[in-house]
């Protein structure tokens, strides 16, 4: 697989957003973690806009020739956990995800930009031929 973990969990986490989750953080926790190099953690509106949003993200993994590895079980309807080898994806309620405060038990990791950056728009240049 030529992509890395990184790159990743940016386009997991843009699915994600195009998924409509909110307050998205990707977290470089190699140094804090010996199970998993980045940790994505997304909060979700309700219980079917949990269930869509990982089952896009699922198949945004596929699709990128990495598929979750596994999912915790049972599943609930606040939290859902994927993994993905090198990286966790953890699918919250905002309650859940206030309660128990992976951000702050990850305090000293460091956040990954995951957002495409804007691209300046191409300008045309028109090649003038020389006249002789």
């Amino acid at each position: 697989m030529a992509r890395t973990f990184k790159s990743l969990g940016q386009s997991l986490a843009r699915t994600a957003s195009d998924k409509k989750a909110e307050d998205i953080a990707l977290l470089d926790v190699r140094r804090q973690s010996p199970i998993t190099e980045y940790l994505l953690i997304a909060t979700v509106t309700s219980p079917p806009h949990l269930q869509a949003v990982e089952e896009a993200v699922r198949q945004a993994g596929k699709e990128l020739r990495c598929p979750a590895l596994r999912r915790a079980k049972p599943q609930s309807d606040r939290w859902r956990v994927l993994d993905f080898g090198g990286i966790l994806v953890h699918l919250m309620t905002e309650e859940t995800r206030r309660f128990y405060a992976l951000e702050k038990l990850y305090h000293q990791s460091r956040p990954v930009s995951w957002q495409a950056e804007a691209r300046p728009p191409k300008t045309r240049t028109r090649a003038r031929k020389a006249h002789a």
